[in-house]
């Protein structure tokens, strides 16, 4: 242990329970191998009796060691050449949902609304449930700290369908309380906290954070900025010079040009600016895309409200190719809920739903404290069983699909292959698996499938002493993109049922980091791909030591200290996280019209029926309660 390991408190006693990162298990995933003991799969997992407690491992979460190594191996050809023979497990069911994500469960409950007697298994290759609504806790002191380690809210730039939002109101939840009674919206303004930048060093000579809204940089922002006489003075003109590039254009003329090239280009080959413009503005598209403004659609920034259109005169349509993301709809900004642990709150409010035992208590409220008794998941003889890291490796028909009356679904338990056959199956999982779990499907189909590249991207929740730093600093959020994680982030002031977020700045609070893997240059589906190979060989070491040294960097000069301060770490990593949104610079149908991959890649085959969000290409919630509805009604047919 070095003076500098001991500075940034590597040395000190914090809960740090899962080491085990998977660095060695590279993207082949055959080297520690696709059969693995139930000892490494719940390696320091906290217990509740003698059941793992998940919600509350620290270390290196998400896709954690154990939920991919075997999936990995079959996709490389070489699972089966070793793999032990399956085993009957004789159970049978009406229905086999493979994915215990929002879009698994909730497939679950619409089969189970239309066949109330029906025996329904759910299988997952996590140790949780939720996919990537993932819940973490903290316990310091007797006092639960509750964040988010994936899908943060009931949210979407599209209004919530008819179907959706039903299946929200029948689960409990009123998004109109949100903003009366929950949220805290006085907290950190009262406190005159306000968005961040931070400039690093190793590009601008120094370590310096400066408040800032980038879409409106003040003149106090760009004074102060450790950037060139160009960058501010393009700075400037970028927010206040009334530009426009295609005069003579009709609104509609303009939106098809700038559907076509990058925000990055219209910048620096349309306004000419300096190259420190961009720099920082690069990242700012991350937390919708996770790839910076080099990929990102001028159009899109242009609904997004980035600088420099002003002078364009361009009305509110959409344009052709224009993402979700940037097109406004007053109706669905009205929509919005955050639970203290993100959409992990209606993934829960669906198992209870399921399995009433597993999660107690009866409202959208006493949700968020309740202690779900995982020994209740998968009980003998019940109607419906949740079956953890049981990573499914083979799903068929017995028979022809067109005429077949079963399914048979083998999946891996403690190193041992088991079989149970259903009546029909859902396969809510990622697309990207399904052609190597279903060989089934036709070619044409299993081509669209492979075309859902996941966005990798890391949520990392830090329970810190208390955010005194952050109150002297003036700062409730601030954007790092020089640094390891992209932005830091004060947790939402959410406090629902017996749960209260903290009021004052000397208590302790969750802290929000988040990253998306990226690697600017290469087309979007590229970057991807390179971000995914970046986080399954990247170790939580290097993640942990990244954090205690950016956060001290940050914050030290608001009193932060990192040997100090920090009391946990839970590092949500994804390297298939969200699902691919479509682009109108690298998806010629979208931009043009024709037939999306995703609505071929969801056709169902037999029995067998596909939901979750990659179904739509579409990383929203919603998206992922209406193709579980859909997946059903094509099995079962309309009620």
């Amino acid at each position: 242990m070095t003076d500098d390991d001991s500075r940034l408190g590597l040395d000190r006693a914090i809960t740090r329970r899962d080491f085990l990162d998977g660095v060695a298990l590279a993207l082949g995933g055959a080297i520690v191998g696709p059969h693995l003991s139930p000892a490494l799969l719940h390696a320091g997992v906290p217990l509740q009796g003698t059941v793992p407690y998940p919600p509350a491992l620290t270390g290196l979460r998400g896709s954690h060691v154990g939920s991919f190594e075997a999936f990995h191996a079959l996709k490389d050809g070489q699972y089966w050449a070793t793999a032990p023979t399956p085993t009957d497990s004789g159970e049978e069911y009406d229905l086999i949902v493979v994915g215990a994500g929002i879009s698994g469960l909730a497939a679950a409950h619409y089969y189970r609304k239309q066949r109330p007697d029906a025996r329904i298994l759910i299988l997952d290759n996590h140790d949780d449930f939720g996919g990537h609504a993932k819940r973490n806790e903290f316990m310091h002191e007797g006092r639960l700290h509750i964040g988010y380690g994936g899908t943060q809210s009931i949210d979407s730039p599209a209004p919530y369908s008819a179907v959706a939002r039903a299946l929200i109101e029948e689960l409990g939840v009123d998004v109109r309380r949100y903003l009366t009674e929950y949220l805290d919206r006085d907290l950190y303004s009262g406190l005159k906290l306000e968005s961040g930048f931070f400039f690093d060093r190793e590009r601008y000579g120094t370590d310096r954070l400066l408040k800032v809204d980038r879409r409106r940089p003040s003149d106090a922002f760009i004074a102060a900025a450790p950037v060139s006489a160009a960058a501010k003075r393009d700075l400037r003109r970028l927010r206040t010079e009334m530009f426009d590039p295609y005069p003579g254009l009709t609104s509609a003329e303009k939106k098809a040009r700038l559907a076509r090239i990058s925000y990055a280009t219209f910048l620096t080959d349309l306004w000419k600016v300096d190259a420190g413009v961009v720099a920082i503005l690069q990242n700012i598209t991350h937390p919708l895309f996770g790839a910076g403004i080099d990929v990102v659609p001028a159009q899109d920034a242009h609904g997004l409200r980035l600088p420099g259109f002003q002078g364009m005169r361009l009305d509110a349509a959409a344009g052709p190719g224009q993402n979700y993301d940037s097109i406004v709809s007053p109706d669905a900004a009205g929509y919005y809920f955050h639970f203290p642990d993100g959409n992990a709150g209606i993934a829960r409010l669906l198992v209870r739903r399921l399995i009433p035992a597993a999660i107690p208590g009866s409202t959208a409220t006493d949700v968020v404290t309740a202690r779900a008794d995982y020994a209740q998941l998968d009980r003998e003889g019940a109607p419906v069983r949740i079956r953890l890291g049981s990573p499914v490796m083979r799903v068929r028909h017995l028979g022809d699909p067109a005429t077949a009356r079963t399914t048979e679904v083998t999946w891996l338990k403690n190193g041992t292959l088991r079989t149970a056959r259903s009546g029909s199956v859902v396969l809510a999982c990622w697309h990207q698996v399904i052609p190597y779990l279903c060989p089934e499907f036709p070619a044409a189909q299993r081509e669209a499938m492979t075309s859902a590249t996941k966005v990798p991207l890391v949520y990392t929740n830090v329970l810190i002493r208390d955010w005194s730093s952050f109150v002297k600093l003036g700062v409730r959020s601030i954007a790092t993109p020089g640094l390891w994680h992209d932005a830091i982030a004060l947790d939402f002031p959410v406090s629902m049922g017996d749960y209260r977020h903290p009021r004052r700045p000397d208590e302790p609070v969750v802290l929000h980091l988040s990253k998306s893997v990226c690697r600017p240059g290469l087309p979007i589906r590229a970057q991807h791909l390179a971000g995914r190979g970046e986080l399954l060989t990247t170790s939580f070491e290097t993640i942990e030591r990244s954090i205690r040294s950016d956060l001290a960097r940050v914050l030290g000069p608001g009193g932060f200290d990192p040997a100090r301060d920090i009391l946990g770490i839970t590092v949500n990593r994804w390297p298939h996280g969200y699902a691919y949104q479509y682009n109108s610079l690298a998806d010629d149908f979208w931009l043009e019209g024709g037939e999306q991959p995703c609505a071929v890649a969801r056709r169902p085959l037999g029995r067998i029926a596909i939901a979750n969000a990659d179904a739509g290409a579409y990383s929203y919630t919603d998206a992922a309660i209406d193709h579980a509805h859909r997946a059903v009604q094509e099995l079962l047919g309309p009620r």
